[in-house]
């Protein structure tokens, strides 16, 4: 709508600006008589065509007992059109035609609507975008393995989707069949692919880039995460921030303040020194230059952008008061498993003893936990195959309570802990037992690989931390922020992992429920507090701290505790977190210093104040400058496109 109207009142404007006595005046070209009446007409035209938005705007303001830019807008080109058209007839001495001033008020009024409803709408498009993700077809495997091609809307859960080598995944679900490098940039952020196969999940909107993937669809539609993402991106869009809430009323502080310089401006000048034509300019010229609209834009654009910017790298604001709290923060307490580790057990070490190699205890112990299901089973096999080929075992066993025993290339192999051993009546030799002492101290679960009936070696398996956490940690320690570490986890492992990553402080042995309690401790000892966590059994103290972060959501997404949720799992995330929190404040206070302090400073000059020493401001020049300092505050918040939020080290 302002896009339309500013062309058209920009293409009229053009020959009443030019038919203006005032402005042949200046330029030195004479005005025939016979076009005098182009500025009144078209003048007309543009006052109800462009400033119709203005005019139709003031009625539900004054309804809410609310005025605002509309009406001091509305107010200013009424006055204008009043004294123009009153000066037109020959009501009011010349000096009040405002025609040129007028259009151009409307004109520069339409241009900032514009760039306003422009970058919002920009900032917007994150949602449209997200739904574009989505392909319009999918193919479904049927009975017998027949693929048909079905709108992505008629899929259920439990269906088997085909996804070819560079298409989309159609639905959230988990990999039946196939193994494929999976583009997650548009739902985490994290630029790198990652590597799908049979049994991890993948979610809908990322793409297969090297292979085909089959798929078991467990969500659907409203339930994706994408789905998800869309909700809080909107939510984000549409709740309300402190800060935004401060631009509104100084707005309306802005408006009484105008309204009584305009009652001074008309009283002084159309009074006290008997001048009714200076009167109405200077007025009009207070109104003009006191309309706050850069004031208005200058919080929700920077917000409305942050929350794009930030939905495009994989931080989805769910509260707005949320972010803008976290550049405050002097503390981030971390839950451990799944957040700065990965929630799953890996091989962390390991030793062979006798005359065995590394690569060969590897090749046997992950040949017997082949056929295992259990989670350090498939640690040990993803160890083995990183090291070489891994051989085929027969005549599988499970142990219960004590490991797994099969057959490899004729050698009777068992793998387990203490109870393997004292079931087969061995001890650990004292030179390997030198190496696992350490690893028992920092709460590993070793496991001994037994062939031939005798202790060839050990493994020590561990919730292994994120090689991305030291990074994250180093970095909010380099800002000032302490880092502190909460878990159920008994003490030596939670000790392991803060002296590995140079922790401030660590919470051990610490329940689901009482979480909550060490963010209380901390805020009660001073401190402005962050939790992340996975969202689930950490809620309570999400909730509880200054800020609640949550941190690789996965399908998850909508997690009701969190302010601010996370869709990777990288917790160098929380940096992007905290730099957006701080670029976004230095952007708001820039546009509210810029556009208040410029109203503060024009308004006087537009009464006159300086009219003795022959300065007199003109309702054009203030129209322009106006729109100028809106101008300004749209381009400051537009900088922030070029914060880049990608982890790095």
């Amino acid at each position: 709508m302002f896009r339309g109207r500013f062309w058209w009142s920009l293409l009229l404007s053009v020959p009443v600006v030019f038919t203006s006595h005032m402005v042949a005046g200046w330029l030195g070209y004479h005005v025939p008589d016979t076009l005098t009446w182009v500025p009144p007409a078209l003048g007309t035209v543009v006052f109800l065509y462009g400033g119709w938005p203005f005019l139709a705007g003031v009625p539900s303001e004054l309804r809410d007992r609310r005025p605002g830019m509309m009406t001091l807008v509305a107010m200013a080109i009424t006055v204008a059109f009043g004294a123009s058209m009153l000066a037109t007839f020959g009501v009011v001495g010349t000096e009040l035609d405002f025609w040129w001033e007028l259009v151009l008020l409307v004109v520069v009024m339409l241009l900032g609507h514009w760039l306003e409803m422009r970058a919002l709408g920009q900032a917007s498009g994150a949602l449209e975008a997200l739904a574009s993700l989505l392909p319009d077809q999918t193919e479904r495997v049927g009975a017998h393995g027949r693929v048909e091609q079905v709108p992505v809307a008629h899929l259920a859960a439990g269906d088997t989707v085909l996804v070819r080598s560079g298409g989309r995944v159609p639905a959230d679900g988990v990999v039946l069949q196939g193994r494929a490098d999976v583009d997650e940039s548009m739902i985490t952020g994290e630029s790198r692919a990652v590597t799908r196969t049979e049994g991890d999940r993948v979610v809908a909107g990322t793409v297969a880039t090297d292979s085909s993937l089959r798929v078991r669809v467990d969500a659907v539609g409203d339930q994706t995460t994408l789905a998800g993402i869309q909700r809080l991106v909107g939510q984000a869009q549409e709740s309300r921030s402190r800060s935004q809430a401060l631009a509104d009323r100084a707005a309306g502080w802005l408006f009484w303040f105008a309204l009584t310089a305009a009652v001074i401006t008309a009283l002084v000048w159309g009074v006290m020194l008997g001048e009714p034509g200076q009167a109405v300019e200077r007025t009009v010229t207070v109104l003009v230059i006191a309309c706050p609209h850069a004031l208005g834009l200058a919080i929700p654009l920077v917000i409305a952008i942050s929350t794009s910017l930030s939905a495009r790298n994989g931080i989805l604001v769910k509260d707005r008061s949320a972010l803008e709290r976290t550049r405050s923060v002097d503390t981030v307490l971390f839950d451990k498993t799944g957040t700065l580790t990965k929630g799953t057990p890996a091989v962390v070490d390991l030793t062979a003893f006798g005359d065995g190699s590394i690569e060969r205890l590897l090749a046997l112990a992950g040949a017997v936990e082949a056929d295992s299901e259990h989670p350090s089973a498939k640690a040990i096999l993803t160890a083995a195959r990183e090291a070489g080929p891994v051989p085929t075992a027969s005549d599988f066993r499970s142990l219960p309570g004590h490991g797994v025993r099969a057959t490899v290339d004729g050698i009777d192999t068992y793998v387990g802990g203490p109870a393997l051993l004292d079931s087969l009546e061995l001890t650990e030799p004292e030179g390997l037992a030198e190496h696992t002492r350490p690893w028992r101290e920092q709460g590993s679960t070793v496991l001994h690989v037994i062939a031939d009936g005798a202790v060839i070696g050990a493994l020590a398996l561990a919730d292994e931390v994120r090689p991305e956490s030291a990074s994250a940690v180093a970095r909010l320690k380099e800002q000032g922020v302490r880092v502190a570490l909460v878990t159920g986890d008994a003490r030596n492992v939670a000790d392991a992992v803060a002296e590995k990553l140079g922790l401030d402080e660590v919470f051990a042995q610490v329940l689901p429920d009482q979480k909550d309690a060490v963010v209380r401790d901390l805020q009660e000892r001073g401190h402005r507090v962050a939790m992340v966590g996975d969202g689930v059994n950490d809620a309570p103290a999400l909730a509880r701290a200054d800020v609640g972060i949550a941190i690789g959501a996965g399908t998850d997404v909508a997690i009701e505790s969190a302010g601010v949720v996370l869709a990777s799992d990288d917790p160098r995330a929380v940096i992007s977190v905290r730099e957006l929190s701080r670029a976004g404040y230095r952007k708001m206070v820039q546009n509210l210093v810029w556009a208040a302090g410029y109203n503060v400073v024009a308004v006087p000059l537009a009464a006159g104040v300086l009219a003795p020493l022959g300065f007199v401001l003109a309702p054009a020049v203030g129209a322009v400058l106006m729109s100028l300092s809106t101008i300004i505050v749209a381009l400051n918040a537009q900088l922030l496109r070029s914060l880049d939020l990608r982890p790095t080290d």
